[in-house]
């Protein structure tokens, strides 16, 4: 899993490349953690090359929604998989998240 991220202003774009498995979610976390102090602008996570994503990866995708809704900021998740869609529309994800 590899973790992609450019600051453009007010806005920071996270790309995520391969399979956000249970290791690789505890691996990327610090860096997702580390993403909080830019939750008062916008956060896009661009899950184009985002091929799998397990509990514990959609509860990182969570705890940046969270900490933007107590900031003010905004989180677009961008480019979303038919398969990640399906996830996101069974768990209820969809409906949490601005999806392009």
């Amino acid at each position: 899993m590899e973790v992609k991220i450019q600051k453009e202003g007010k806005e920071v774009v996270v790309s995520f490349i391969g399979r956000m498995d249970t290791p690789a979610s505890q691996e990327i976390a610090p860096q997702i953690e580390a993403l909080k102090a830019d939750a008062a602008g916008t956060i896009i996570l661009d899950c184009k090359e985002l091929s799998y994503i397990s509990s514990s990866g959609l509860r990182l995708f969570l705890t940046l929604r969270k900490a933007a809704a107590e900031k003010g900021g905004k989180i677009i998740v961008r480019s979303i998989g038919d398969e990640i869609r399906n996830v996101f529309i069974m768990t209820g994800f969809f409906n949490l998240f601005e999806i392009e």
